[in-house]
């Protein structure tokens, strides 16, 4: 239960993060990833914000003994490349461009356009669950 409300309050500034930056919008996303037709360049900003905000904090992570709300950091500590990991990114990238939408923005948009949303959001949960099926649990 601790660490609830600091998730509570982090998700919901994600989330409105993404809508006031336009990433909930399916049709800003794909004019962002045309770069060779009608390219809208506002999401570069957004994408630019992420990541000053992000060097920031990988400066002041080194100098902390501890995350907040955890007993210690937990790092990634996988560094090879796979084919499950090309293919998975490469799949991503996919429905990213045709449907607009990738996990974070299209769970957010469910609040702003709700049956659009939920079409998404279903065939997300459905293809996470297919994947379980043929991978198993524990990969």
């Amino acid at each position: 239960m601790r660490i609830a409300l600091p998730s509570l309050v982090a998700g919901t500034l994600f989330g409105a993060g993404l809508a006031l930056g336009g990433m909930t919008n399916p049709a800003r996303v794909r004019g962002f990833l045309d770069l060779f037709g009608d390219w809208d360049p506002t999401l570069a900003f957004v994408m630019g914000g992420a990541v000053i905000v992000m060097a920031i904090v990988w400066r002041i992570v080194p100098r902390m003994a501890a995350p907040l709300f955890e007993e210690k950091f937990h790092f990634p500590t996988r560094d090879d490349l796979d084919s499950r990991l090309i293919g998975g990114a490469a799949l991503f990238g996919i429905g990213w461009g045709i449907a607009g939408l990738c996990p974070g923005p299209g769970i957010a948009a469910l609040v702003i356009a709700p049956w659009s949303a939920a079409v998404f959001v279903l065939a997300l949960l459905a293809g996470m669950t297919i994947i379980r099926l043929f991978e198993g649990e524990g990969r």
